[in-house]
């Protein structure tokens, strides 16, 4: 899964979740994709750098690749987006936006697979057209990450965070 920052023409900011780059293209380019508030239907991407919170508590939100377990189970891919805030500095998250964390981690596993630690190997498959293109997450190192850069293969790292039920 992919969440983006989308901007209309009339300079509304939204987000959308895609499960693929290639799939948010084809939607602009169909036309699919509008704007909530507006209606418009001239999407695109904007800029977007979360900030990651590092806590001693067990809610606080982790790296997800330093958050990774050592078996790579259940843990969304990447590590922290370039320019994030430093954790030192990173405000504390509100329970309501915590409590949509746990949500979006539950529909994550609910509906896509966990590659685990072959995250990076199966995401660049999909971008070559080695293997048929589905919804995935897993972990992978920083130099997996460089290597999907470089090959323009794009990944978002969201903060996972516990399930609710735990």
């Amino acid at each position: 899964m992919i969440l983006y920052r989308l901007r209309c023409e009339g300079e509304h900011e939204f987000d959308g979740w895609f499960p693929s780059s290639a799939s948010f293209e084809r939607q602009a380019e169909k036309g699919l994709l509008s704007c909530p508030q507006c209606g418009n239907h001239n999407v695109t991407r904007a800029l977007m750098a979360p900030a990651i919170r590092r806590g001693s508590g067990d809610a606080g939100i982790l790296d997800a690749a330093e958050a990774a377990p050592a078996d790579g189970s259940g843990v969304p891919a990447g590590a922290a987006a370039p320019g994030a805030t430093p954790a030192s500095e990173a405000l504390p998250v509100p329970d309501a936006a915590m409590a949509l964390l746990q949500k979006m981690r539950g529909v994550i596993e609910q509906h896509y697979v966990n590659a685990g630690t072959q995250f990076a190997t199966e995401a660049l498959q999909m971008h070559r057209g080695e293997k048929e293109a589905t919804g995935i997450y897993g972990s992978m190192t920083e130099d997996e990450r460089e290597m999907l850069d470089d090959e323009g293969v794009e990944v978002l790292t969201i903060p996972w965070v516990r399930p609710a039920d735990s």
